[in-house]
């Protein structure tokens, strides 16, 4: 079990998984367990939030493990066990957990700004925001993508990138206080894929969210995390954290960082772990 820090040991995580299984088509002989015994804590840190990356074989029920935070309909709730974030129990989605997809998300038949403002309508209740207030809120983190050029472009108008941008600022938007990421950039090409790292870690230091991120990279696992997880094959749970990564610098381009020596003996040394835990040997 990943226990908090001493010093936010004081008030509740900002999330927390306990005991938490998870099990498809149980009692059917299609039944697969995906999670098993899964727990861990993740403090709130002030003024900061924290950037979790995690990484495993595929199938070993990562993206099964943010669906369940994210409390999505025929996913939630777990098997057994339970997940509580700010110490309360997780009853379903809720305006404090963004999610950002792997597959590109926009309403088809909706303007980049429509799509942006859509969760600022749906929460108008909570919010209390007029549509002027939406509107402006919108159009502020359309620009913050980059997009203030293309608010008024259909998706199908976009390329891969800019459509990942509109799928970040619609989550950003609300301002979560948890912000989920299911493999977000692994259908872009690599140039494209550097510059969303750049963005994503320039919001998040903005935005102070906690953030997990599902990946299949290690280089942009090491690169995003303060800390990388690596879930053990299925059933999966944590077999392994590891804290000492390199954080990201501010002003210094990801590419230029992630060819440091430095940085790549830390690739080097993550992905000799994910081996070792993939084959089912002890790391």
């Amino acid at each position: 079990m990943i226990e908090p820090t001493a010093s936010a040991a004081a008030q509740p995580p900002i999330i927390e998984f306990r005991d938490v299984s998870k099990i498809w088509n149980p009692g059917t002989r299609d039944e697969f367990k995906a999670l098993d015994h899964l727990s861990f804590t993740i403090a709130d840190i002030p003024g900061r939030g924290e950037f979790v990356a995690i990484i495993g074989p595929s199938g070993c029920g990562k993206s099964t493990a943010l669906n369940l935070l994210a409390g999505f309909h025929g996913i939630f709730p777990p098997t057994s066990g339970e997940i509580l974030v700010h110490g309360e129990p997780v009853a379903g989605p809720g305006a404090d957990r963004g999610m950002i997809f792997q597959k590109y998300s926009s309403f088809p038949q909706m303007t980049v700004l429509e799509n942006v403002e859509l969760g600022l309508k749906l929460n108008r209740g909570q919010n209390r925001l007029t549509a002027a207030e939406i509107r402006g809120m919108a159009r502020e983190w359309v620009g913050r993508v980059g997009l203030s050029k293309h608010e008024h472009k259909y998706p199908h108008q976009l390329s891969g990138g800019q459509q990942q941008r509109v799928a970040i600022a619609r989550a950003l938007v609300l301002k979560p206080r948890i912000v989920l990421m299911d493999e977000p950039f692994s259908a872009l090409d690599e140039p494209t894929r550097i510059d969303m790292q750049q963005l994503i870690v320039a919001l998040w230091t903005e935005v102070q969210a906690t953030v997990l991120i599902v990946t299949h990279s290690i280089i942009e696992a090491v690169y995003l995390g303060d800390r990388v997880w690596i879930f053990s094959p299925a059933p999966g749970r944590i077999a392994r954290e590891i804290q000492d990564v390199p954080l990201p610098v501010p002003g210094v381009p990801p590419l230029i960082m992630q060819k440091s020596k430095s940085f790549l003996e830390v690739v080097d040394r993550v992905a000799e772990i994910f081996q070792k835990i993939e084959a089912g040997e002890t790391a």
